[in-house]
């Protein structure tokens, strides 16, 4: 589910049953050296995280993603306004994204990293079956975290 009017209408209904969150954290640089860089590592997330919305539809809330810059203090960030995500009531809170400096920061949350693949030269259905693997990469983090509970 994402969080638009609509699903927020569902998740309203049968919250009980939507139990993990998903913050997709993008890195944005400015520095036109690592900007299509940057593009690219965003588009990679962005698209991961729908084809996750999908698959999970039902179980999952999506958050917009949460965008920073190379100047962002990044450990201010997760006890500022990531810290407001572990307070709520979901029972599971996961951070997606492509900058491996979040894997070193006490979030609350799990950090899913994965390196970026870009993707913007592939054909659709090429693109579709790496998007494809890395889900498979990344399920038993997610199915690991829900046997828990």
């Amino acid at each position: 589910m994402n969080w638009t009017g609509k699903d927020m209408n569902t998740y309203l209904q049968q919250k009980e049953y939507i139990d993990t969150l998903v913050i997709p954290l993008v890195k944005v640089e400015t520095n036109m050296d690592n900007i299509k860089t940057s593009a690219s590592s965003t588009e990679f997330v962005m698209h991961l995280a729908s084809l996750i919305e999908t698959q999970f539809k039902g179980r999952m809330m999506f958050v917009p993603p949460v965008v920073y810059t190379s100047k962002t203090d990044r450990a201010n960030m997760a006890q500022t306004t990531l810290q407001e995500f572990n307070d709520t009531s979901f029972k599971h809170v996961f951070y997606l994204t492509t900058d491996h400096a979040w894997s070193e920061i006490e979030l609350g949350g799990q950090v899913i990293w994965m390196p970026s693949i870009p993707l913007e030269s592939m054909e659709v259905s090429l693109r579709q079956s790496i998007l494809e693997d890395q889900l498979r990469q990344i399920l038993p983090k997610f199915t690991e975290q829900w046997s828990m509970m």
